[in-house]
């Protein structure tokens, strides 16, 4: 058993991903100051209208010109506001890739800690092995893969890292990561869909909204139509007669109508009742205005790119319904809730044109205004019954395809950091488990500080005693073992030089706490776990478990009687692990066990008043302990 330490850090500084972060980020900062001057201009440009506006009023009040020319400022200021806004969105869009890339060369460099999303709401402390494992939580592996905007890609990753997948998912995805790695131009508009998603599109709600039952809307639906050829009727013979009384009668009706349905209409487009009211439509202005028109961003993204992996064109393929793309389904739903909310500020209209003395408009404004929120009910109503099922489809799909950005990013940016090869094994109790690596390093260290080691673990070898004295790097090797072979089994590339891996259940004790709350102890607390990790041992799938410091909550002679019992049962079921222990006696599992269990050790010496490690694992069991010498080194008064 040896191992290698890496003295200079793996990234430099001129890698070719960082190399290209900083020539766009460079490019991003030109875009972004040149429409900052637009910015400018165009701000100036409204204003000036608005004074030619004034200008042209005041002539016409004082002399002969029409106040017709006030036509041209109007249109003029119509036309750059709509131009100000597109350019609002392109120096949104050329921020948040300032920050992208920002973030790349922050991961590259090693500083990323706090710069991205924690993922500390998938944290579980009964997970056997995500809390051991730092996979979420600040610093977690978590934060330094994801770079997922929307709820359900957040919970894809998460997902992906906490089930291990069978091996040919595994390959599928080591296929689709590798090919959207240098995909940089799909990331980055993945990136910038839209506004920011995560603040913007709530998938839970609108997954909860799609899938609620279909109430019956038959009764709706005929009001609707039929006040709809009532109104068309009254207005066409009011115009033609002058006479308004049958419009008003055909108003009042249908004002009487719609409100014994507003209970109904709240329930399938939510205006006021947001218990069961789909709110994000009829709320857009109050709550997320473009929602759904970030969602088709998002979308359309994903569906005009040509994939060629397997994995990944059958996701694109779940995008398209009946030929359709969902972008396109979504954007007429975005155009429902637009017309909604336009109903709504459009209310008091017809009430100005009547108090100008024009009753004939106003009631026609009126009939045809309350149609509005009738009509944009029945066809919320048909875009759920249509859609409303496959609205999971498309969420899960953006939700892969950002999974499998965030595994491409992390791949792109660390080239030299190989793909598994995934070794085949026969499923069932007693099968054994394979994990070969060679110059592992831990994915979350700094690169220039991170120590390597080989680890073999196979039917020859199923388990490793490490030894060695507080500090060592005992648990750091448990975890760097643990969070590669996490990565391996989510189809990711790995921090070694080499690894081969049969598919593997993982359980680990490397973050056992007592609970106050039930009333655990640690080692009740540790020994429950070590049960969940020993009946995983009986499942399809081989286990690789990580024990640190194994019943170390009791005396010497239970801890070395337990733990004899609890390895030699794993061993039987062809598990595959290691244990860390600083109790000397605890080495002489591995005689019992031999020859499938080998003493190893990590190594100290003390230079001065101080402690040194090299952290590189070494064959046999530990000779010596340090935990005088610290004592004394901090000054109590100990003798040697």
């Amino acid at each position: 058993m040896d191992g290698t330490r890496t003295a200079k850090p793996e990234y430099r500084v001129h890698s070719p991903a960082s190399d290209e972060y900083r020539a766009r980020l460079a490019a991003r900062k030109v875009t972004r100051d040149g429409l900052n001057a637009a910015d400018a201009r165009y701000a100036n440009g409204r204003l000036a209208t608005v004074g030619i506006a004034v200008l042209i009023a005041v002539l016409a009040w004082r002399t002969p010109l029409s106040a017709w020319w006030l036509t041209v400022p109007l249109a003029g200021f119509v036309w750059l506001v709509r131009r100000h806004d597109l350019l609002l969105r392109a120096r949104d869009g050329a921020t948040r890739a300032l920050a992208l890339y920002e973030r790349g060369l922050a991961r590259l460099e090693d500083r990323w800690i706090g710069t991205g999303e924690s993922g500390e709401r998938f944290r579980d402390d009964r997970h056997v092995y995500a809390n051991d494992l730092d996979l979420f939580g600040r610093g977690s592996l978590f934060e330094l893969l994801s770079t997922a905007r929307t709820r359900i890609g957040e919970a894809t990753l998460a997902r992906w890292l906490t089930v291990p997948a069978a091996d040919g998912e595994i390959r599928a995805r080591q296929q689709a990561i590798a090919e959207l790695g240098p995909a940089l131009d799909l990331r980055e508009r993945l990136a910038l869909a839209g506004t920011d998603v995560r603040g913007a599109v709530d998938t839970d709600r609108l997954l909860e909204w799609a899938e609620m039952p279909l109430q019956p809307a038959q009764l709706l639906r005929t009001s609707t139509w039929v006040f709809t050829a009532a109104v068309a009727g009254a207005v066409t013979y009011l115009a033609i007669t002058g006479i308004w009384w049958p419009l008003g009668t055909v108003l009042l009706l249908q004002a009487a109508v719609f409100r014994r349905l507003r209970d109904q209409m709240n329930a399938i487009v939510a205006a006021r009742d947001p218990e069961s009211a789909a709110d994000f439509v009829a709320d857009a202005l109050a709550h997320r205005a473009r929602d759904l028109d970030v969602l088709a961003d998002l979308l359309r993204s994903l569906e005009v790119h040509l994939f060629t992996s397997g994995r990944l064109s059958a996701v694109r393929a779940r995008l398209s319904t009946g030929g359709v793309p969902a972008s396109r389904r979504i954007e007429r739903l975005h155009r429902l809730s637009v017309l909604h909310d336009s109903e709504r500020n459009a209310l008091l209209f017809p009430l100005a044109v009547f108090l100008s003395g024009y009753l004939e408009l106003a009631l026609s404004l009126g009939a045809l205004l309350q149609l509005v929120r009738p009509h944009v009910a029945v066809a919320v109503d048909g875009w759920r019954k249509q859609n409303g099922p496959q609205v999971r489809v498309w969420l899960e799909a953006v939700g892969e395809l950002e999974a499998f950005a965030s595994f491409s990013a992390y791949h792109f940016e660390r080239a030299n950091d190989p793909f598994p090869e995934i070794v085949g094994t026969l499923a069932g109790a007693g099968a054994r488990g394979l994990f070969d690596g060679t110059a592992l390093g831990h994915p979350l260290l700094p690169a220039a500080t991170m120590v390597r080691n080989d680890v073999h673990l196979s039917g020859n070898t199923q388990l490793l005693v490490i030894s060695g004295s507080n500090m060592s790097g005992k648990s750091t090797l448990l975890r760097t073992v643990g969070i590669n072979a996490v990565l391996a089994l989510a189809g990711a590339p790995v921090r070694a030089a080499a690894l081969r891996l049969t598919p593997l259940a993982i359980g680990a004790t490397l973050r056992i706490q007592d609970s106050l709350l039930e009333g655990r102890s640690r080692f009740y607390a540790e020994i429950t776990r070590i049960r969940e990790v020993a009946d995983i041992a009986g499942g399809p799938v081989p286990l690789l478990f990580l024990l640190d410091e194994i019943f170390h909550g009791t005396n010497s002679h239970d801890r070395l009687v337990g733990a004899s019992g609890v390895l030699r049962s794993l061993r039987d079921r062809g598990a595959i692990g290691l244990i860390t222990t600083h109790d000397l006696a605890l080495t002489a599992v591995a005689d019992e066990l031999s020859p499938v269990a080998v003493n190893v050790h990590f190594q100290d010496w003390f230079e001065g008043n101080e402690i040194r490690f090299d952290y590189l694992m070494k064959p046999g069991p530990v000779t010596r302990s340090n935990a005088i010498a610290l004592m004394r080194a901090v000054g109590l008064d100990v003798p040697a």
